[in-house]
This record gives C-alpha cells, structure tokens and sequence, in this order.
C-alpha cells in the first residue's frame, strides 16, 4: 500500500493496527474492497471543525457519517448517511423519501451507539449491521481519498471514496449531501 499523507498525522495500514479500532470496524476490515489507512489523534479532536484545525486536514477532505431513523407505521429503520464535511444530510427529504419513511431524523445518541457498536463521534460507516442501509452521496463515492471515523473517537481512517460506495448496504445517492447555509 502506498503512504498517505493527509494533514500533519501518520497513517498506517489499518489492518495492521486493529487496537486503533473499534471492534466491528476491525472485524470489517478484512472484507473491504480495497485499501484503508488509520491515524491515532487526541479524542479532544475527534469532531470534525477541531480534527480539521489540529490536523491541518482540509474540510474537503473529510466526510460525516449520520446515524439516521427513519419510521413508518410505527416500524424504526436505523440507516448511515455518508456525506462531505462541508454538506449536510438531506435527512427530510432525500433520505426519508429513498427509505420510503413517515419521518426521519437523527437518531439519538444512545440509539446510534447501542445499534453501532461504535463511538459517538467515531461512527464510520465501515463494521456497521448489515441490516442497515448505507447511503452514500455522490461526491463522497468520486472522491479520491476521504477521513472518516474508525468507531472510536482515538483515531481516523483514510479511504477511498470507491471503497465507502462498494461497502456492503451502500446505495450512492445523488443530492445526500446538501451545501450548508
């Protein structure tokens, strides 16, 4: 694998470092479709505005996963939403209307978690439940390489945006990510 360099960290092969994990992530990573690279960071700076002013990572450079829960009919669907840090998830619309939900939002933080296994701040879309739908905006599946988190809030992971749109449950979605304002 080729060394990343992305800000001021040092990124290591991921699969050779499954301590810097969270455990689904860990136990996901032998079946990725291709290459990831992790990076141990100061947990005070794991939300992405501190990650990026003390890193030295662009915005451009990092991506959001969001838990969502869509319902309908009294039935809740937890779904990850991926987008560029600097969008938002059209969680009302896009997404509510591709689950084909009543209502969607936020999942609150201890759904998020307990559903997960992973950290608040450090949930990737890598290692979730297979049951869960994994959406992917447009512009994350086309960029080159992108930081995500590593289902802990110790660390960061550098992949492919290639490698977010073919995970298992991922569905690249046109207009997910919204531009903030």
């Amino acid at each position: 694998m080729t060394a990343v360099q992305l800000g001021s960290l040092t990124w290591l092969p991921a699969a050779d470092h499954p301590e810097l994990l969270g455990e689904p992530v860990a136990a996901a990573l032998p079946g990725l479709p291709g290459p990831a690279w992790v990076a141990a960071i100061d947990e005070e700076a794991a939300d992405t505005a501190a990650f990026t002013d003390t890193y030295g990572v662009p915005l451009t450079a990092s991506a959001n996963c969001v838990v969502v829960a869509a319902r309908r009919a009294g039935e809740t669907t937890l779904a990850a939403c991926l987008v560029l840090a600097t969008t938002r998830a059209d969680v009302n619309g896009l997404v509510r209307r591709h689950l084909g939900a009543r209502k969607a939002s936020f999942a609150p933080q201890d759904v998020a978690v307990a559903g997960s296994g992973m950290a608040y701040g450090g949930i990737t879309p890598i290692g979730l439940p297979a049951s869960w739908p994994v959406l992917v905006d447009a512009a994350v599946a086309a960029a080159e390489l992108l930081v995500v988190g590593s289902g802990t809030r110790g660390s960061k992971l550098a992949v492919p945006g290639s490698v977010l749109a073919a995970l298992p449950g991922a569905e690249v979605l046109e207009g997910l990510g919204q531009p903030v304002g």
